[in-house]
């Protein structure tokens, strides 16, 4: 199994070192997404004194011509503190600090999706709108083959691996164990997780969160995952169809409530969102994944409990359709709907920003409205 050097090295060296005293400093670990709107990036600076909100940390920078944001003539680029999670690798009172990036100019950056999310979600705070996120994952070696699929061919067929248990049907459980506790730990509001229909992969849901927290909280937990992964020595995949074939692809079906949603009679409401999506089905589908719905039409193929990227579908408890409203919630007239669209490596800042603009302020046509 092809792991990294640096699994190998010893943790318990290690673990002495990260229990020498600080001497009352803090160690804040700012993250953010790079040019290719999937990819994360960390640095870490010293802080005299515990922050207690987002308003005690410093603005900070970072060379943006080595992280696909800018030309190495002009590459300074701006880190502005947006959420703040306890860090679980360091342990209190250290921090992990999720940061916006601004260009030279102070001009968002192309894969800075936060800022505009932030004001369409502000547009509806009357409404609450809440999301819950359901994260697909892959556990691969470092040389890209799935973990514990034998090296030289495939594991037996989809079956048996879906929420299974055993080692011949769960791989990777020591992984996911470890990013569900440090989720917890951090802040992160994690609800769940469960092994997924491809052997070697995994889910985990984030949520229910309100507006903006729900692309912070996921863009955290997707970062303690792949510094979970580190330590293993292993690689997290958010690829949408990382084997190509009779397998599982991933996504991140996204489901969404408002508050006329959850009170009594709020069926009307989800049907006439559904409504609403239905006509503007090519502008959602640019807006799941970070190339424009390139990768995501790897995996919306019709099959494997997918709907086909060229068509919008609703149901109720039907998992081809692109919309599925869960059955709980057509027998009670009330509650939430899913949609099953979005890739596992979208930014849910877009995703969330672009259901609010199609549900709840009415947009129509390819283009978002400019505020």
């Amino acid at each position: 199994m092809a792991v990294s050097a640096s699994a190998s090295l010893s943790k318990a060296v290690k673990q002495q070192y990260m229990e020498l005293p600080q001497g009352g400093k803090v160690q804040a670990m700012y993250i953010w997404i790079d040019g290719t709107g999937e990819g994360l990036r960390c640095k870490t600076r010293t802080l005299d004194s515990e922050p207690k909100s987002v308003e005690d940390l410093p603005e900070w920078n970072f060379d943006g011509s080595s992280t696909y944001q800018a030309e190495g003539s002009n590459s300074d680029m701006y880190l502005i503190p947006s959420a703040m999670f306890r860090d679980p690798f360091r342990k209190d009172p250290n921090k992990l600090v999720l940061c916006e990036v601004l260009k030279y100019n102070r001009k968002p950056a192309e894969s800075n999706l936060r800022i505009t999310c932030k004001k369409v979600m502000d547009m509806v705070t009357d409404q609450h709108p809440w999301f819950g996120m359901e994260q697909e994952y892959t556990i691969l070696g470092t040389d890209g083959h799935p973990f514990g699929w034998p090296s030289n061919g495939f594991p037996g067929p989809q079956g048996p691996y879906y929420c299974g248990v055993g080692a011949d049907k769960a791989y990777g459980r020591d992984i996911v164990e470890a990013h569900y506790r440090a989720c917890l730990y951090a802040g992160v509001n994690i609800c769940g997780t469960n092994a997924e229909v491809m052997p070697a992969q995994w889910e985990f849901q984030v949520g229910p969160c309100e507006g903006i927290d729900m692309g912070d909280h996921l863009w955290v937990a997707r970062f303690i995952l792949h510094r979970v992964c580190e330590d293993f020595g292993v690689v997290a995949s958010f690829d949408p169809k990382p084997i190509p074939g009779n397998w599982n692809g991933a996504g991140c079906h996204t489901n969404v409530s408002t508050k006329e949603m959850r009170e009594d009679g709020g069926l009307k409401a989800i049907e006439d969102a559904i409504e609403k999506l239905g006509k503007r089905h090519r502008y959602h589908i640019r807006a799941y994944d970070p190339k424009g719905g390139l990768d995501n039409a790897r995996r919306l193929t019709g099959h494997h409990e997918t709907s086909n990227i060229h068509e919008f579908s609703a149901g109720v408890a039907n998992r081809g359709a692109s919309i599925r409203i869960p059955r709980s919630v057509g027998q009670e007239k009330k509650g939430y709907f899913e949609d099953r669209r979005p890739s596992a490596n979208c930014d849910p800042y877009g995703v969330t920003e672009a259901l609010i603009r199609t549900c709840l302020l009415s947009e129509e046509g390819d283009e978002p409205t400019e505020y």
